[in-house]
C-alpha cells in the first residue's frame, strides 16, 4: 500500500498548497512514482494547485483521474441526502490513484460550510477531511494560519488543530503554522511536532499577470518576465506628479487614469533611474495612453507592463484588492519550496513518514537530489555572467532556495540595474567587478608567477585577470570561491582554458575530462567523455573511465563501468580495439573493486538480453551505469542522438579531474539547467 499524506487547511487562505508541494518535492528525492490527490475540485476549468503539482512533478496519474468529484457533483449528491455515497465515490477515485502509486499527497479541500444560494449543508469541512483521510489510511498534516495572531493565539490554534483531528479519528502526523508574523514560536502541548513558516512577500503578492486577468484588463505592453512580477503594494495616482513620487513603494502597481501621460512617465522614470522599483502600471477608464508619453517610456526601456482597465480607479483598485495569489510561475514556486524548506525540519519530517528510499533513480529524484545535497553542504560558488537574465534567474532560485553562496561578476551597478529590469531579487548575493576589485593586483601577481614559462609578464597578467573567466578561475584558486559556473555567454574554451592553466588537474590524472548525467525515464546513466577530449590514448582512456566512476559515486549513482567499443570480448581486432583492451587492463590494475567490462558494444552494455547471448556472467553487461566512448566523436554524437532520440535530458557538461570544480554551461543552457549545473558543482566542491 501506498504512503499518503492528507495536507487539510484550517480555514481559508491558509497556504496549504506550499506546504502541499514541500511534502511533494519531499518525497519526490526518495520515491519514483509520486501522485498528487484532491478529494473535491470546483469544476469550472483546471484546479490551480493540482495542476501545478502534477506540472512540476508528473505522476503515474493523469489529472482528469487525480480527484474525486466536482463540487457540483457533491452538491447534488448531498441535496439528495447521500454523503455516504459521496464519501463512496472519493474513495474509489483515491483507491484508483493509490494502486499506480508509491506514495500520495492529498491536498484538502476548499469548500466553504455551506453552498451558495442556501442549499443543504456539505458536511463541515474539518470532519469531511479527517473522514477522508481515516479512509485512505492517511496521515494528516493540518496547517494552520499565522497572520494577523499573538504568540499565544497561534499556539491556541496548533493545539485546537490537533486535537480537533483526534477528535474526529485522525492520525496527526505534524501541525504546521503558514505565513507567521513573528519568529519562533513556541508551541507547547503537542505530542507531535511543529513548525512555522513566515509571511513571504513573493509567495503572497499575486503576480502582474494575475492581476490583469482578474481586472480582465488589456495588456498594452509587456513580456511574460514582466507579467511575472510580484505585486507588493498598491498606489493610486490621482494627486500631482511630486506628490504621487513621494508615495511610491517597492514592488508597487501604480494604478492611474489612462489620460495621466504625466504621471506615466515620471514613474517609469522613477523605475528607470532607480529611485523605486515598480510591479507595473494600470490605465483605467479604458484610456490608452498618449503616444508621445508612450514613445518616451520606450526609451527608457523600463520592461514594466502596462494594462489597460476599462473600469474607474475606485472600483479597479477594488478588485485588485480581493486578488489571490497562486503559485503560478517558477519564481514564486522556488520562493515557497525555500520557505518550507528553511523552516521545516524536512530530515525528520522523511523520518516520520518512513518512506523507503527506491533502488530505481528517475530524472526528477536526481535533480531533486542535487538541491538536497549541494544545501545540506552549502559552498560559495562565482559567476562570472553576472548581467546575463538566465543567470539572475537561476541566482535568484539558488539563494531563495539555500543552495550556495554566490558571487556575481561585472559592474554592480550594471547587475543591480539588469535585475531590476527583469524583477529578479539577488540581495543575498556578492557583487564584484574584475575590473576595480582590491583582489586584481593580487590575482594579475598569482597569475603572472603561474604563466611566467609563457613570457607573461605583469603588465599582461594585470589585463588577462579582467576577463571575468580567469577572474573567477583566480578566485577558486585563491580560496575565495569554492567553484565556478560559467559558459551561458562564452564559448567552452572561453570557460575551460583558465581552469587548465591555473586550476590545473588531480595530480597523477593525465587528462581532465568530463561527463554527461543521461536522465531517461527510469534511470540516470553517465557518459564521458563527450566534450573534451577528441582522440585520448589508452592511458587517457584509463583516466577518463575511473574518473567518471568516482564522478558517479559522487552523485549516488552505483559505478559499473563499459569501455565501448565496435567489439565485444574477442569478437572484433585492431587498433580501436587494442586501444580499449589496453585502457579496460589500467583501469582493472588501478582500481580492482571497480565493475569494469571492455570492450563491449553499447547494446551489450544495456540490454540484459543482448548481454545474457554475447557476455554472460559478467558483472556490468547489461547493467553498466558509466559508459566511456573511445573518442570525442562517437561520444558527442552518441549523447546527443539518445538526447533527442530518447527525450532525455542531458546534464552537462561536467568538468571532471581538476583541482577544484569548474563547469561549462552550454549557450542554450535555460534557468534550470543553470541550477542544476551550479548544484552539482557545489556538490563536487564539497567532494574535494
Amino acid at each position: 500500500m501506498a504512503r499518503s499524506v492528507y495536507v487539510a487547511g484550517l480555514g481559508p487562505g491558509v497556504g496549504k498548497g506550499t506546504v502541499a508541494l514541500g511534502i511533494v518535492e519531499l518525497l519526490s528525492r526518495r520515491v519514483a512514482k509520486v501522485a498528487v490527490f484532491r478529494p473535491l475540485v470546483a469544476g469550472a476549468g483546471r484546479d490551480s494547485v493540482l495542476s501545478v503539482l502534477q506540472d512540476r512533478y508528473p505522476g503515474p496519474v493523469p489529472y482528469e483521474e487525480s480527484f474525486g468529484v466536482t463540487l457540483a457533483e457533491a452538491t447534488a449528491l448531498v441535496a439528495d441526502g447521500r454523503r455516504e455515497e459521496l464519501i463512496g465515490r472519493i474513495v474509489e477515485r483515491y483507491r484508483e490513484v493509490e494502486r499506480r502509486s508509491t506514495a500520495v499527497v492529498i491536498v484538502g479541500s476548499d469548500f466553504t460550510d455551506k453552498i451558495e444560494e442556501g442549499r443543504d449543508e456539505l458536511p463541515r469541512e474539518l470532519a469531511f477531511n479527517a473522514r477522508l483521510a481515516t479512509e485512505f489510511g492517511s496521515v494528516v498534516v493540518p496547517v494552520v494560519s499565522g497572520e494577523g495572531r499573538t504568540p499565544e493565539s497561534l499556539a491556541a490554534a496548533a493545539r485546537s488543530a490537533y486535537h480537533s483531528l483526534v477528535d474526529l479519528g485522525a492520525t496527526v502526523l505534524a501541525v504546521i503554522a503558514n505565513r507567521v508574523p513573528f519568529p519562533d514560536p513556541a508551541v507547547t502541548g503537542l505530542p507531535v511536532p511543529f513548525w512555522a513558516m513566515p509571511e513571504v512577500a513573493a509567495i503572497a503578492a499575486p503576480t502582474v499577470g494575475e492581476v490583469a486577468a482578474a481586472l480582465d484588463a488589456t495588456i498594452f505592453t509587456g513580456t511574460p518576465g514582466a507579467l511575472d512580477r510580484d505585486v507588493l503594494d498598491y498606489v493610486v495616482g490621482a494627486a500631482q506628479v511630486p506628490t504621487v513620487l513621494q508615495h511610491l513603494t517597492e514592488g508597487a502597481l501604480l494604478i492611474t487614469p489612462g489620460d495621466r501621460a504625466d504621471l506615466l512617465v515620471a514613474a517609469s522614470a522613477a523605475h528607470a533611474a532607480g529611485t523605486v522599483t515598480l510591479a507595473g502600471l494600470v490605465l483605467t477608464l479604458g484610456e490608452p495612453p498618449d503616444r508621445h508619453a508612450v514613445e518616451v517610456i520606450e526609451r527608457l526601456n523600463t520592461g514594466l507592463a502596462i494594462l489597460i482597465s476599462k473600469a474607474d480607479s475606485y472600483h479597479t483598485i477594488a478588485a485588485a484588492g480581493r486578488i489571490k495569489a497562486e503559485l503560478s510561475t517558477p519564481r514564486k514556486i522556488e520562493a515557497a519550496l525555500g520557505v518550507f524548506e528553511k523552516h521545516v525540519d524536512t530530515d525528520e519530517l522523511a523520518s516520520m513518514l518512513d518512506v523507503a528510499r527506491s533502488s530505481r533513480v528517475t530524472p526528477l529524484m536526481f535533480e531533486n537530489d542535487l538541491i538536497d545535497r549541494a544545501r545540506a553542504d552549502r559552498r560559495h560558488l562565482v559567476l562570472p555572467e553576472g548581467t546575463e537574465e538566465r543567470i539572475l534567474r537561476a541566482a535568484e532560485t539558488l539563494l531563495r532556495r539555500d543552495v550556495a553562496d554566490l558571487t556575481l561578476l561585472g559592474d554592480p551597478a550594471e547587475i543591480t540595474r539588469r535585475a531590476r529590469e527583469i524583477g529578479v531579487e539577488i540581495g543575498g548575493a556578492q557583487l564584484v567587478d574584475p575590473a576595480a576589485s582590491a583582489w586584481r593586483e593580487d590575482f594579475a601577481a598569482r597569475y603572472a608567477e603561474l604563466r611566467k614559462h609563457r613570457g607573461v609578464t605583469m603588465d599582461l597578467a594585470y589585463d588577462v585577470v579582467r576577463d571575468v573567466n580567469y577572474f573567477g578561475t583566480l578566485m577558486v584558486a585563491a580560496g575565495r570561491a569554492d567553484g565556478m559556473v560559467s559558459g551561458a555567454n562564452h564559448t567552452t574554451a572561453a570557460t575551460i582554458r583558465p581552469a587548465f592553466e591555473i586550476i590545473k588537474t588531480v595530480p597523477g590524472l593525465s587528462v581532465a575530462s568530463s561527463v554527461f548525467f543521461m536522465l531517461l525515464a527510469d534511470r540516470v546513466l553517465v557518459y564521458g567523455d563527450c566534450a573534451v577530449n577528441p582522440d585520448p590514448d589508452a592511458a587517457q582512456l584509463a583516466d577518463i573511465a575511473l574518473s567518471s566512476a568516482q564522478t558517479a559515486a559522487a552523485f549516488g549513482l552505483e559505478p559499473r563501468v563499459a569501455m565501448l567499443s565496435y567489439s565485444t570480448g574477442s569478437s572484433g581486432s585492431g587498433a580501436d580495439v587494442d586501444k580499449v583492451v589496453a585502457a579496460t587492463a589500467l583501469v582493472r590494475e588501478r582500481r580492482p573493486d571497480l565493475p569494469v567490462e571492455g570492450p563491449i558494444q553499447y547494446d551489450a552494455a544495456i540490454d540484459p538480453a543482448v548481454a545474457a547471448a554475447k557476455l554472460p556472467g559478467s558483472a556490468v553487461a547489461g547493467k553498466a551505469t558509466v559508459f566511456v566512448f573511445p573518442d570525442l566523436n562517437t561520444g558527442n554524437n552518441t549523447y546527443k542522438a539518445v538526447q533527442r532520440s530518447a527525450n532525455a535530458v542531458a546534464v552537462g557538461p561536467v568538468m571532471q579531474g581538476l583541482r577544484a570544480p569548474v563547469n561549462d554551461l552550454s549557450r542554450g543552457a535555460t534557468v534550470k539547467d543553470i541550477v542544476n549545473t551550479v548544484a552539482i558543482t557545489a556538490i563536487q566542491a564539497g567532494a574535494k
